[in-house]
C-alpha cells in the first residue's frame, strides 16, 4: 500500500506490526522501511530508532477499543492488515479528524459499525472486496502467465492490475449509481459481486 500511494505522489505518515506503529510526520521512507522488514526481519519500532522524526506506540499504549494509528489526522486511511482492526472508536476519530476516504487493502479490516459511520458520513469508502481485489486479481495473472509459458515483466503485471482495477471500480460505481446511492460503495459492490456469480 505504501509504494503504491508513493507511485501517486501520496505522503504516507504512519505504519504498523502486531507489537506497534509508527507516525514519521515527514513521511514513511520505504527503503528503511523495507530493510527493517524484508531484510532484517525486524520489528516496526526499529524504524523509529533509526529517523527521529517517527514516534513509536506500542500496542499496549493504544486507546481502549481502538487502534493508534486510525487517531492521527489524515485526508485517507488503508486498513491493510486484520479483520476488524478498525474499531467504531476508530471511525469516530477519523472522521472527526477530517478523514475523507477510507480504501480497505484486506478482508473485512473495518467493523460492521465504523462501515455504518461511513456511510453515514458520504466519505469515500472502498470496501475490501472490490478495493482489495488486487491480490485475487495478480494470482490470477499469474495463472495465465503460467499457462502462456511466456513470462512477464513487472511492469505488464502492473498495468494488468491496473486495468482490472480500474474496471472493478467502474462496475461498483455504475452499480451503485444504478440503485440511486452513487456514493454508496459498498452497496455497489455487494450487488455487482451478486450480478457477477
Amino acid at each position: 500500500t505504501i509504494e503504491k500511494l508513493l507511485q501517486i505522489g501520496a505522503k504516507p505518515v504512519t505504519a504498523s506490526d502486531s507489537n506497534g506503529m509508527i507516525y514519521d510526520k515527514d513521511g514513511i521512507d520505504l527503503e528503511l522501511l523495507k530493510e527493517i522488514k524484508e531484510i532484517r526481519r525486524g520489528r516496526i519500532k526499529e524504524y523509529a530508532l533509526e529517523k527521529k522524526s517517527t514516534k513509536y506506540t506500542p500496542t499496549e499504549n493504544y486507546p481502549k477499543g481502538g487502534n493508534a494509528i486510525w487517531h492521527v489526522p489524515c485526508f485517507a486511511a488503508f486498513p491493510s492488515a486484520t479483520e476488524n482492526e478498525l474499531s467504531v472508536l476508530d471511525a469516530k476519530t477519523l472522521l472527526s479528524n477530517g478523514c475523507k476516504c477510507v480504501a480497505e487493502g484486506a478482508n473485512m479490516p473495518s467493523s460492521n459499525e465504523a462501515i455504518e459511520l461511513f456511510l453515514q458520513a458520504k466519505i469515500s469508502y472502498g470496501i475490501g472486496k472490490a478495493a482489495n481485489a488486487g491480490g485475487v486479481s495478480v494470482s490470477g495473472l499469474e495463472m495465465a502467465q503460467n499457462a502462456s509459458m511466456h513470462p512477464w515483466g513487472f511492469e505488464v503485471v502492473d498495468a494488468k492490475l491496473h486495468h482490472i482495477m480500474k474496471e472493478i471500480y467502474k462496475n461498483v460505481s455504475q452499480t451503485a449509481k444504478e440503485f440511486k446511492d452513487p456514493t454508496n460503495f459498498v452497496l455497489g459492490a455487494n450487488i455487482a459481486g451478486f450480478r457477477k456469480v
